[in-house]
């Protein structure tokens, strides 16, 4: 058989296939089979040229396999774009992946939370304003039986327009809080999803049995967390434990002040039922979300299948 010519895929090709209740579902399967053998995850690879950034995320599921490539550069800023092969190493597209990232992320918080957080959990907190932190919200009310959201962010402006957008799109009351510290303190569920280099929320903000999803850094050297907060975690998952190792900077700093990673348990374990979740109401646990290729893949690969069934994409002049 014959396979067509690769094809392009744009932002909007993205946006237009790739809903949450699809990326929730292609994200919790792709967490099951890296638990059951039937995926592999490779941790990102960076690399310098003056100021610019080069990273690489590599993954393999659903018989695809394929990588994320993204550059960091001034004033350019970031542009992201996944190469998806089939089992034989037939390019099958190039797709912008910006927006396939922002879903992915907000998918695997949502994961997390389905698996770690309180079921009766009604009450979600997101520290942050951006692009990233509306798929966060999007992605936990999905999971959890959420009736408020309180948003935390340091521009006012910014916080009243996240509040006015989120609130049209999940048809939920979603208020602006006057701190951090206000919103984390009422929250079941918490997400940072923030550019900070120093922590955001602070373990004794904590009530006794809330979930948090530290999403926005992968940077060794910056934190979202404190010390305290993970210290007070019966479950620190991550989505990779290499990875983790060299990027998770709220757990680097957690372990120079005496923490142990012993108890550092996979997300994708916790899902496929390999290992424990939470064990009682009390319990405070913690995701760190650093995002992966796996999941860029196994999301990629959803799209693709989408917009080859829709008639989407523009052929590339690449012998297929």
């Amino acid at each position: 058989m014959t396979r067509p010519d690769p094809i392009y895929l744009t932002e909007g090709d993205v946006v237009a296939t790739f809903p949450m209740r699809e990326a929730l579902i292609r994200i919790e399967d792709a967490a099951r089979a890296l638990a059951e053998g039937r995926a592999q995850n490779r941790p990102r690879q960076r690399a310098y040229l003056g100021t610019s950034i080069i990273q690489v995320l590599v993954g393999v599921y659903g018989g695809r396999m394929g990588h994320k490539t993204y550059t960091v550069a001034r004033p350019r800023g970031a542009r992201f774009l996944v190469s998806l092969f089939a089992d034989d190493g037939t390019l099958l597209a190039i797709m912008e992946a910006d927006a396939l990232g922002q879903i992915r992320t907000g998918a695997a918080s949502g994961i997390a939370t389905r698996a770690l957080a309180r079921e009766d959990a009604h009450t979600l907190a997101i520290i942050g304003t951006g692009w990233q932190a509306r798929s966060q919200v999007e992605a936990v009310v999905r999971v959890r039986p959420i009736q408020r959201v309180l948003v935390a962010g340091r521009d006012a402006a910014r916080r009243a327009a996240f509040c006015e957008e989120m609130r049209e799109r999940l048809d939920l009351p979603i208020e602006p809080a006057a701190s951090a510290r206000e919103a984390v303190a009422a929250a079941d569920v918490v997400c940072t999803m923030t550019s900070a280099n120093e922590p955001v929320l602070e373990g004794a903000w904590l009530r006794p049995g809330t979930h948090v999803n530290a999403a926005g850094s992968n940077r060794a050297n910056a934190q979202e967390i404190d010390v305290d907060a993970v210290r007070r975690s019966g479950i620190v998952a991550v989505d990779d434990v290499a990875q983790a190792h060299v990027e998770a900077g709220d757990l680097l700093a957690a372990e120079r002040a005496g923490w142990s990673w012993d108890g550092v348990t996979l997300l994708s374990d916790i899902v496929a039922g390999l290992a424990p979740g939470r064990t009682d109401d009390g319990q405070v646990t913690l995701f760190e979300s650093l995002g992966i290729g796996l999941w860029d893949v196994a999301a990629a690969g959803y799209v693709f299948d989408a917009c080859v069934a829709q008639g989407r994409g523009t052929p590339l002049p690449i012998p297929a």
